[in-house]
């Protein structure tokens, strides 16, 4: 495909090499193929199931393990605003008097507008709206009592109010304490010092956030970091990134040209959440906690997440230890024989959960040497997997790789063939899905850094349509954080309680129990 000079300098400017916009554009043209589920991970066959008299036992690995100078990140995907929290809300807002009386009328529901009225007291944000409302003149339960429902959501919402339309999730009230709210940021603050605090009393935090919203960010700290310093008696690192504009993927049209802006550029997309590889790739840490911006719960309910934190950190050492004891051995080469061969590739099995579809008995031990050190050494992830409710996320697999190995994959919807009768009862029968509760292991046995963005597979993207000043485009995401990008890890699941998946995905959500004081 051919590209003018201004193409290729706005390319240049985003930092993009032609050969990679160009293989984006043969995925277009081609697609990405389906993942190749085998079967579900379950209980016993890929998904660890600690009993709870051990779990007590395993936590104190991971403390031992920090108070001997461990280096521990936690690592919050932060970005975008939290605009789709208030769909229903934008959308009332938009209805006429009589439209908004109907639509109160007619549904009550928990996610409803009307119930987010009814409860509205319920609400951390509640004495803030107050406050913003008696600044103009106006008092909430006044203006709740006439039905004034525009005024209280534009003061919510509005850019030149509360401003919650537009803000990240990250910055919103979610929950109250007597006289104080806290942030889903601060949240992140008080479990930083309650499982990363390391032995010179330091928590390491860091955040992706959107480059508008940085300011935001600043100002928060700023007002509340002594404070927790203080009453956590922790030394707060506070880091934050954003989306690199190189992890942006061009846009296509229907016939999968270039997509152009009406100035004649080229309209290119961010790369989805697979577009923070390269943040979590530039920590410089012994382990990385994942978890998502808005999984937070208040104080009463946050010992049970703190003791499974440590419980897969704890399952993550452990099998760490013994990769780099093995890789030791298989380096060394004194000590190998049949007998140390067959117990690691039964290690890697049953642990590390790597099957290769290839009869390896004809091997001589040096090949068996030379593949066994490849699979041991590389990035270690343990994964929470909380019961299948019903809530939509990647699920655990276990799936054929381009190598033909099997192992365990966490995989997207979008990535199985639903279409193939097959599949699709794998995907039914599955148990567990992934409520992004990840610890990761980012160094090898000698204490190097893995480079991440070569234990990614390119092919595990996905495909969109999406539409631009009315035209309609396709849109490419890269392989996501916690699965394609992930997809050549070795990987370890374990089943953690629901009651520690807590997400919000609008705004009524926060009116949930595990959401309340």
């Amino acid at each position: 495909m051919e590209f003018t000079d201004l193409d290729l300098a706005q390319f240049r400017e985003k930092g993009i090499p032609v050969e990679l916009i160009q293989q984006q554009i043969k995925n277009f043209e081609q697609g990405f193929p389906f993942l190749n589920a085998i079967r579900p991970a379950t209980i016993g066959d890929g998904i660890l199931q600690v009993p709870p008299q051990q779990i007590n036992e395993y936590t104190s690995i991971y403390d031992r393990w920090l108070e001997d100078g461990g280096k521990v990140y936690k690592f919050v995907p932060a970005s975008g605003a939290a605009s789709r929290m208030f769909k229903h809300l934008f959308n009332f807002l938009a209805l006429d008097k009589d439209e908004m009386e109907q639509n109160l009328l007619e549904d009550k529901n928990f996610g409803s507008v009307y119930y987010f009225f009814q409860h509205l007291e319920n609400f951390a944000f509640y004495r803030t709206l107050k406050r913003f409302l008696l600044d103009m003149g106006k008092d909430i339960s006044s203006s709740k009592y006439r039905n004034d429902f525009g005024t209280i959501l534009d003061t919510l919402l509005s850019s030149h109010r509360m401003n919650y339309g537009n803000l990240p999730k990250a910055l919103l009230e979610f929950h109250g304490y007597d006289d104080v709210s806290r942030t889903s940021f601060e949240e992140h603050l008080v479990e930083g010092a309650r499982y990363c605090k390391n032995a010179n009393a330091e928590v390491f935090l860091h955040f992706t956030v959107s480059l508008e919203h940085q300011i935001y960010f600043d100002q928060l700290l700023k007002d509340i970091l002594d404070q927790y310093e203080k009453v956590y008696g922790v030394k707060y690192h506070i880091s934050f990134s954003q989306q690199k504009p190189s992890t942006d993927t061009i846009a296509v049209d229907l016939e999968n040209e270039p997509f152009r802006n009406d100035n004649g550029t080229v309209a290119f997309r961010p790369g989805g959440h697979g577009a923070l590889l390269d943040n979590l790739n530039g920590l410089e840490a012994d382990l990385v906690f994942i978890k998502n911006t808005d999984n937070v719960v208040p104080d009463r309910l946050k010992d049970l997440t703190i003791i499974h934190k440590k419980l897969i950190a704890d399952v993550l050492l452990e099998a760490q230890n013994k990769i780099f004891n093995y890789l030791k051995i298989l380096k060394n080469g004194d000590e190998i024989n049949e007998q140390l061969l067959a117990e690691i590739d039964l290690f890697l099995e049953n642990k590390l959960c790597t099957t290769s579809a290839v009869d390896k008995s004809k091997w001589d031990n040096s090949h068996k040497t030379s593949w066994l050190t490849s699979k041991l050494n590389r990035p270690l992830r343990v994964c929470g997997m909380v019961v299948n409710t019903g809530e939509p996320g990647g699920g655990p697999f276990w799936s054929e790789n381009s190598d033909g190995t099997i192992s365990l994959q966490i995989a997207e919807t979008p990535q199985l063939n639903l279409n193939d009768s097959g599949q699709k009862t794998i995907f039914q029968s599955s148990t567990h899905f992934s409520p992004t509760d990840i610890v990761c292991g980012l160094k090898d046995d000698q204490g190097n850094k893995f480079d991440l963005t070569k234990y990614r597979d390119p092919k595990t993207g996905f495909i969109s349509h999406k539409s631009k000043d009315g035209k309609e485009l396709k849109a490419q995401e890269l392989p996501g954080l916690w699965n394609g990008s992930m997809a050549d890890w070795n990987t370890i699941f374990v089943e953690v309680p629901i009651e520690t998946f807590n997400p919000v995905k609008t705004v009524n959500d926060l009116l949930r129990k595990q959401h309340q004081p």
